[in-house]
């Protein structure tokens, strides 16, 4: 019975093993070198798998001297600021911070012409925390109900709102892949933007379903999450990081963020499905008022208002035009 077990177990780990190695060799390896390490992976795995029908320990030993080589090579792919970035995430936010005095620089404020093309403009805002006086939260559904993108958004009496997502960090020519970004792909880039920019970008190019939920925060809440933004991107700025489809996406990232306002803050599964952030954050009872979740949903959906607003309109102004005061 054990050695029948071991067996299995020995045939799980190679299969499971060799079919992630397999994986990324094929995003970081081209042309002749990675039919080269596709056939060194194969001969790896052959060796290993004699081995262990002479002796199990030998096996074994043969497959953790192969994990440690995939290893050590997996460890040259280090996260780096300096490519040759798209142009949408060619600049992460970067913050400095003076008391309650905090000024952005490299804030995104595009104006899109296509979901490829845009007259590039990028500004600095000087925030003053004690005029913090809201935050949304803003998610983005494209395909698949159950996935969404998030962007948190601030308010301030004397600034335009400034708007934060986190997102894959792309080349130019490199598209998304959600293997890719478990396979350190891509890099995580923080971006700050104007609403304008952000969100007509994603409600008129790439008519996407884009909904705004007000949140109630104290001002201490408030503070320390904006704050939080801050900080990751000082973070990010002093050292870049791989973005990962999992555990350092959009939703993720910014629920680490949350846990620093409020640590007893549980984790759920929407965290992940994040098309269902909205259900999680109104039972939590972070969204004012009192109305079913399902109303909320309607309401929240600003893509028809965002739609009609013009150059000359108030953007911020527009898409609320029936959300506030809910």
């Amino acid at each position: 019975m054990l050695s029948w077990l071991n067996r299995a177990a020995f045939g799980l780990v190679t299969m499971s093993g060799g079919l992630w190695v397999a994986t990324a060799i094929l995003f970081h390896i081209v042309g002749d070198a990675q039919a080269g390490a596709l056939l060194a992976l194969l001969a790896g795995l052959l060796i290993a798998w004699l081995a262990h029908r002479r002796s199990a320990l030998r096996g074994w030993a043969a497959l953790g001297v192969g994990a440690v080589a995939v290893a050590l090579w997996y460890q040259t792919y280090q996260p780096s600021a300096d490519r040759d970035w798209a142009m949408d995430v060619a600049r992460g936010v970067e913050a400095d911070r003076d008391g309650d005095t905090i000024t952005l620089r490299n804030i995104r404020d595009f104006d899109w012409t296509s979901v490829d093309t845009a007259t590039e403009r990028w500004t600095s805002q000087i925030y003053d925390l004690s005029k913090l006086t809201s935050v949304d939260m803003i998610t983005s559904v494209w395909g698949n109900p159950n996935i969404a993108h998030l962007l948190v958004s601030f308010g301030f009496t004397d600034a335009p709102n400034v708007v934060f997502s986190v997102e894959i960090r792309r080349e130019v020519g490199e598209a998304y892949s959600e293997i890719g970004g478990f396979f350190r792909q891509f890099e995580l880039v923080l971006i700050a933007a104007t609403e304008r920019d952000i969100l007509q970008l994603r409600t008129t190019h790439r008519e996407e379903t884009v909904s705004l939920y007000p949140a109630d925060l104290t001002p201490e809440q408030l503070r320390d999450f904006f704050l939080a933004y801050v900080a990751l991107a000082q973070s990010l700025e002093a050292e870049p990081r791989f973005y990962n489809t999992l555990t350092a996406n959009c939703t993720t990232v910014v629920y680490g963020l949350a846990k620093t306002v409020n640590p007893e803050l549980p984790f759920d599964p929407r965290v992940v499905l994040s098309g269902g952030l909205p259900e999680f954050v109104d039972e939590l009872g972070l969204l004012p008022g009192d109305m079913p979740i399902e109303q909320r949903q309607i309401e929240a959906i600003i893509t028809p208002r965002a739609q009609t607003a013009g150059p000359e309109d108030d953007f911020s102004a527009v898409i609320r035009a029936q959300t506030d005061g809910q």
